[in-house]
């Protein structure tokens, strides 16, 4: 398909050289097509951003929510480490992506509709655990917020330093969210 192509295209370009330093002509020459294909599906760079963006949190939420639902509906201690398990690792396998999308400053939104649907999703798993009986919390969307800005604020600080091993950032991670959400740390 050749929108595929494209965003392959500019994904890659943007990732190696920037938004900025990539052309149009760039993208349609690595995508194999004509330029009035880019145009047919998109006005500008800023749409094939905006594209790209969509399906790098789309990805990411369906990750997680495939994780989640490997664990049984009413074991919130199990989907809070599944959660963070698989966004951890979505994160690392994406990090070169996520900064070209999210991490624009010329953005006006600087994807505040994307983290909606990450936060709303963390605040349902929340929610569910609690009416479950794992935790009781006061404030399931402020603590969606922690959570969050926890992973993401690991996972940058991991990828700053050069650390790798997803895996091994995620098991740090469970136990002062379990602590957070009040729930047992021995899981």
């Amino acid at each position: 398909m050749r929108l595929d192509e494209l965003m392959a295209a500019a994904e890659d370009l943007f990732v190696r050289q920037g938004v900025e330093a990539t052309t149009i002509d760039q993208i349609v020459a690595q995508a194999g097509v004509a330029k009035g294909t880019f145009y047919h599906y998109f006005s500008s760079k800023a749409d094939v951003l905006a594209a790209l963006r969509v399906k790098f949190s789309q990805g990411f939420l369906d990750r997680i929510d495939a994780a989640m639902a490997a664990c049984a509906p009413d074991d919130g201690v199990a989907r809070l480490q599944a959660w963070t398990r698989a966004g951890v690792q979505a994160y690392f396998e994406g990090y070169a992506l996520h900064d070209v999308v999210f991490h624009d400053v010329n953005h006006p939104h600087r994807g505040a509709a994307e983290r909606a649907a990450v936060l709303a999703q963390a605040e349902a798993m929340l929610r569910a655990g609690q009416q479950a009986g794992c935790w009781r919390l006061a404030q399931p969307a402020l603590t969606a917020i922690l959570l969050y800005h926890g992973m993401h604020g690991a996972v940058d600080d991991a990828i700053a330093r050069g650390a790798t091993d997803a895996d091994a950032l995620a098991a740090s991670l469970i136990p002062p969210f379990l602590r957070l959400v009040g729930a047992p740390t021995a899981a």
